[in-house]
């Protein structure tokens, strides 16, 4: 059986010096109290999607264009959540510059850059998340409702083009993570009036692991250390150390206390925080 942990990857010193003290700026400004963050989205977007066009040269754009542009300031956008009713405005309102950014960063050149996007994403989801620990790890498109209802543990992955609806809360464990195109809710509707809206919240226990393209529905509490297996739909909480398959899905295998009593030690993660 093959160990293929994660290898360190370098990157050129020029560029690793340019993402370090870009990234620094976008902390700095984050943390500073009196930022206007619709202005800071919307500068850090013109320039990744405009870059070197002024102020005055917007006249001269096509109205395509000049729509084009005006999409990149967030005071100009809507966002599915602003029309879910139940939304806290005093709490998203500060967020959905970041969620904008977040996502139109993505979108760009930029977003498939590994080092680069990991580290971006790690600081916006600090100031996204109700909370977030270290060593968080988001790669490209994934997408949340309203982020303030998302608690995340220490070491967190998620995988790509991954949607967490944090509707009515998400909850995920230190050391879990959320494979390739997987989905989490935790809202649902009442199958007479769609309209009614529940919303229980979703817990992904320590070491959980939500594989590819696997669905949990909302109000599961997937234990400590449980899988559910890929393709799989979750409507029920899982027991620990338990793997789940199928649609719904079913417990299949528990994982062997010898497998587990000799896992391998943790060893060092080419994306750790400084």
């Amino acid at each position: 059986m093959s160990f293929f942990p994660l290898r360190p990857v370098p990157v050129a010193d020029g560029a690793k010096s340019l993402y370090d003290e870009w990234l620094a700026w976008l902390r700095e400004s984050l943390d500073d109290p009196d930022c206007d963050r619709d202005d800071l989205c919307r500068t850090i977007l013109a320039d990744i999607y405009f870059p070197g066009l002024t102020a005055s040269d917007t006249a001269s754009l096509s109205h395509t264009g000049q729509v084009a542009l005006a999409q990149l300031d967030p005071r100009n956008v809507t966002l599915e959540p602003e029309y879910y009713e139940e939304i806290d405005l005093a709490r998203y309102t500060p967020r959905k510059p970041l969620l904008w950014l977040w996502e139109m960063f993505d979108r760009s050149a930029l977003g498939e850059n590994i080092e680069l996007g990991i580290r971006f994403r790690r600081i916006l989801a600090k100031h996204v998340f109700a909370s977030c620990g270290t060593n968080f790890k988001a790669f490209t498109h994934v997408r949340f409702s309203f982020g303030y209802n998302m608690e995340v543990g220490d070491g967190v992955v998620i995988h790509r083009h991954v949607l967490l609806d944090d509707r009515g809360g998400i909850e995920i464990g230190n050391g879990s993570s959320v494979s390739d195109f997987a989905n989490v809710y935790s809202h649902s509707h009442n199958i007479v009036d769609g309209r009614i809206v529940y919303l229980p919240k979703t817990v992904i226990g320590r070491g959980a692991r939500i594989t590819y393209h696997a669905t949990v529905l909302a109000g599961t509490h997937v234990a400590d250390d449980s899988m559910v297996g890929a393709g799989s739909m979750l409507t029920r909480s899982t027991e620990p150390h338990w793997v789940y398959v199928g649609v719904p899905a079913r417990k299949i295998k528990e994982k062997s206390a010898e497998e587990r009593a000799n896992k391998a030690p943790p060893i060092a993660d080419p994306f750790a925080e400084d």
